[in-house]
């Protein structure tokens, strides 16, 4: 048990460094989460005061197009679930919204040396994987962002640790990885593909008894035992539907579908990624499969190679990826890592076949996450089988020394790797959150007021920044930005260099349309070219006199 309590002790202080160097959400979705965590803890239930894509309003402009607007019609709340009770006991602060992630996915040390006893596993593999789960490699950076990582990082493991107990017949276990499925659905959409994996467990498990009665060869070696309970089967989905009903319930009666964005077509029918933040794309199947096989074949191809690249760099720092894969290939029929296998083949298929285009984007890394520390355990093993197998054909080779000291040596080139990626993606993420911050001081010396709206690229980002509502600006023709403009009474545009709409390109060069005015303040580029961040007026009313 001491070591265990000091695997999330060295994940705690892990975590809280890292939270240190780079407190604030950096991103999208980070910054959703948090807007929608301050909304509930201010009391206004799950509604916000900004779009931050139109498909969460039906992927066109309503009519009337007004704000606020319900939330979480495409990402699920339970990281704003979390984040509200300490917003509201700490205030609106960026350590408020970090410390559930870090409290939970600090977790995931303790839980992966736990799996790894579990399955039996030496203890020198326990203790090493734990630490990779407490220094989680090239990922690390992300599991304190305040969004779903440290959330998805030990409940997806723990769900397919007590999916392997129900295996061995632990019907209890089984029935409560359903309630943690659940938990994780409610985290993220592709949760839904988690469950289904412990379904499909259930079912292969229901096959290889019925066979073994028949004489067989079953999945595995354990042909006589009884098959997981039906009973532990129908209690695990009582207990998912128990966590996902009363959403699922919400998004009916809110949106008229528990699942808005895939229904409409948004998520699921995309030719090309700029479509997700159009409102002139139609959107349907027909579309979809016009543009030919070959191309939908080699969007799925990358889509699947893009998950490979993800899991192999983010999840397995690159240097875990051969011993992974010689313990995965020594374990392939042992039963603690049958549910890991198959919701690793679900989460890539899910990469490769329903969204594809996302993954560029790290849509996959969410879902690769949860399969971390059984990898971290499977790589231990496959290191030290691998020195087992070279001391043997060594005389002088002691092969327990020797694999302490290649494990230690791998587990520190992870940490090195957490040193290498870290500081590079803090770099990258202050580079976007400079002009935003130096836009909502300005902002304030204008006395802008506080319902003035803003289009942008991030209307959640900037709701985070500079605390006033907004709508995102879509990825179509100038004259339906305007639509949009005029739609919902934006008073200013803000338009950053690295990451725009195709349409506002001329804009930042100076071609701008009579209802877009001057730039009233600029954050220059260091380069001496285009400024790095544009704020303009925006005109709709004849009587507004600033677009000159």
């Amino acid at each position: 048990m001491r070591t265990a309590v000091a695997l999330y002790l060295l994940a705690l202080g892990v975590r809280a460094v890292l939270v240190w160097l780079y407190p604030d959400p950096a991103y999208p979705d980070s910054y959703y989460y948090v807007d929608v965590g301050r909304a509930i803890a201010a009391g206004h239930g799950l509604n916000v005061d900004f779009v931050w894509i139109f498909a969460e309003v039906g992927n066109k402009i309503p009519d009337p197009a007004t704000l606020p607007v319900p939330s979480n019609a495409h990402w699920l709340p339970l990281a704003s679930f979390l984040q509200a009770p300490f917003i509201s006991i700490l205030g609106p602060t960026a350590l408020a919204s970090a410390l559930p992630g870090v409290l939970i996915g600090a977790l995931a040390a303790p839980l992966t040396w736990l799996i790894a006893r579990d399955a039996g596993a030496r203890p020198l593999v326990a203790n090493a994987a734990g630490v990779i789960s407490a220094v989680p490699g090239a990922v690390a950076a992300f599991m304190v962002q305040p969004e779903n990582f440290g959330i998805l990082h030990p409940l997806v493991a723990a769900t397919l640790w007590l999916t392997a107990r129900g295996l061995r017949g632990d019907g209890r276990s089984f029935a409560l990885a359903g309630l943690l499925a659940g938990l994780a659905t409610l985290a993220r959409n592709d949760g839904i593909l988690l469950a289904g994996a412990i379904g499909l467990v259930w079912l292969a498990d229901r096959v290889r008894w019925w066979r073994s009665r028949r004489g067989s060869r079953a999945w595995t070696h354990m042909d006589d035992r009884p098959p997981i309970p039906l009973l532990a089967g129908v209690l695990a989905a009582v207990l998912f539907l128990v966590v996902m009903g009363p959403w699922w319930a919400r998004q009916l009666a809110v949106f008229g579908s528990i699942s808005p964005t895939s229904s409409n077509g948004a998520a699921l029918w995309l030719v090309d990624i700029s479509e997700w933040n159009s409102i002139t794309t139609e959107y349907s199947p027909a579309r979809f499969f016009a543009q030919g096989v070959p191309a939908i074949v080699e969007s799925r191809v990358a889509g699947l190679a893009g998950a490979l690249g993800n899991f192999a760099v983010m999840i397995s720092s690159v240097v875990l990826v051969p011993f992974l894969l010689i313990g995965a290939l020594a374990r392939r029929r042992s039963p603690p890592f049958q549910p890991w296998f198959v919701y690793t083949f679900v989460a890539f298929a899910g990469a490769a076949l329903l969204y594809p285009l996302h993954v560029p984007g790290g849509a996959f890394i969410h879902t690769a996450i949860g399969l971390a520390p059984h990898a971290a355990i499977l790589s231990v093993e496959g290191i030290l089988l691998l020195v087992g197998w070279i001391a043997g054909r060594r005389r002088h080779w002691e092969a327990g020394l020797a694999g302490s000291i290649f494990v230690w040596t791998i587990v520190a080139l992870v940490i090195a790797s957490s040193a290498i990626f870290t500081p590079a993606l803090h770099a990258g993420w202050d580079e976007t959150r400079q002009p935003r911050m130096t836009l909502a001081a300005e902002l304030d010396r204008m006395e802008v007021r506080a319902d003035d709206r803003l289009m942008s690229i991030d209307a959640g980002g900037f709701k985070y920044w500079t605390g006033r509502p907004g709508v995102v600006m879509p990825d179509d023709p100038i004259e339906t930005i305007e639509a949009v403009a005029r739609a919902y009474s934006i008073r200013w545009l803000v338009v950053e260099r690295a990451d725009t709409v195709r349409a506002m390109a001329p804009v930042l060069e100076g071609q701008r349309p009579s209802w877009i005015g001057p730039p009233s303040f600029t954050v220059p580029a260091s380069d001496g070219g285009l400024p790095v961040l544009a704020l303009f007026p925006v005109c709709t009313t004849a009587e507004d006199s600033r677009c000159g």
